[in-house]
């Protein structure tokens, strides 16, 4: 029986050979002290890489945003950031809950950009009736649009219109590497002008756990007391922290470069799925990264829930795993283990699935 295929998220990898090697080898300290070599020299690659002069190691990407928000926005103010965001859907209301923040909400645009102007119009007036606005933050890539990747120009103009408010602007990068390499651009260039970015280990990246937040040093120095506040603080760390040293390395064991082939293998299934009758609303051109999303015809008089339901569950049964999606849509992330083979194996579950769901026509 060969092994299932997963695509519901990034987040499933498992460490490379070489990782696990790093992680058995480890020097460690006590994190909390400074004293582990390993998770200091990861925090200094990730400085030096984003171009950004401190960061600080963190157990996940939602700890990354929220310390970042602890460390920006004072209780009771506002962050302006984009209705579909992993901060908004997906953080469990840590803003709110934790920070003590609100958030204003706008939508971006097909293309996961915002029209400037109605940035510009989102910040407070200064009056004592309203929250203060106290920080901008932006995905990238940009999950609400399948995973597209946002332009260094495009980021330096929201810091701009941020700045000219005095407000500063962080990036949840948690596939900030996919934007990386689908640009062929650096962490450097799409992270010149913003005050804090955000990227995780523990996606496309292969690490089993992590994410590092950059900034400035007394923005860092913030991040680590919040980091602490909500249990993140962390003692022999090196351990797991050598995997993204791994990650992040220049050598052919690193894992930034062999995210383009995540990406051309999201193409090929996106191009392979759109030919089949009874998948719908995928178009393969929008397909820019590791991420697709497509919906699936109902059959006359069921509900567009059910036949999503009922197509997962045949692909189930056969060995491929996708995810539900908000829209009754269905998701799929390629990534590290995932080669062109399974690809090839995931379009033929699929053809088989959607006629034995009764999804598909089937011409005789």
């Amino acid at each position: 029986m060969p092994d299932p295929i997963d695509l519901r998220s990034d987040t499933v990898t498992k460490p490379s050979p070489a990782m696990r090697a790093a992680m058995a080898r480890a020097e460690v300290g006590d994190d909390v002290f400074g004293d582990d070599p390993t998770v200091n020299a990861l925090e200094a690659r990730a400085a030096e890489l984003t171009g950004k002069p401190a960061a600080v190691f963190v157990a996940s990407g939602t700890m990354g945003n929220l310390v970042s928000h602890l460390a920006h926005v004072p209780r009771g103010g506002e962050i302006i950031a984009d209705a579909g965001a992993h901060l908004v859907q997906m953080e469990a209301g840590g803003y709110a809950v934790i920070s003590g923040a609100t958030v204003r909400a706008l939508a971006a645009g097909p293309d996961g950009t915002w029209d400037l102007d109605v940035l510009r119009a989102s910040f407070r007036p200064d009056d004592d009736h309203q929250p203060r606005t106290e920080l901008v933050t932006i995905e990238n890539t940009h999950s609400p649009t399948m995973g597209r990747p946002l332009s260094g120009e495009y980021t330096s103009a929201v810091a701009a219109v941020a700045h000219e408010h005095g407000v500063p602007l962080h990036v949840d990068g948690a596939r900030l590497w996919n934007s990386v390499v689908a640009q062929g651009t650096t962490a450097r260039a799409l992270l010149a002008d913003v005050d804090s970015a955000t990227f995780c280990l523990s996606k496309g990246l292969g690490c089993p756990v992590g994410s590092v937040v950059v900034g400035e040093p007394g923005f860092i120095a913030r991040a680590r007391r919040g980091r602490k506040l909500v249990g993140g603080a962390m003692r022999q760390a090196g351990i797991v922290a050598a995997a993204g040293l791994v990650a992040l390395s220049d050598g052919s064991e690193g894992m930034i470069e062999r995210l383009a082939d995540d990406h051309a293998n999201a193409r090929t299934l996106a191009e392979g799925l759109a030919q089949m009758d009874g998948i719908v609303g995928l178009d393969p051109d929008d397909v820019t990264t590791n991420y697709l999303v497509f919906g699936v015809r109902p059959r006359p008089g069921q509900e567009p829930l059910e036949a999503r339901d009922a197509f997962m569950a045949e692909t189930t049964r056969r060995g491929l795993t996708y995810i539900g999606y908000p829209g009754a849509r269905v998701r799929a992330l390629t990534h590290y283990g995932i080669g062109a083979a399974d690809i090839e194996r995931a379009l033929s579950i699929t053809r088989e699935a959607l006629t034995a769901a009764d999804l598909a026509v089937v011409v005789v």
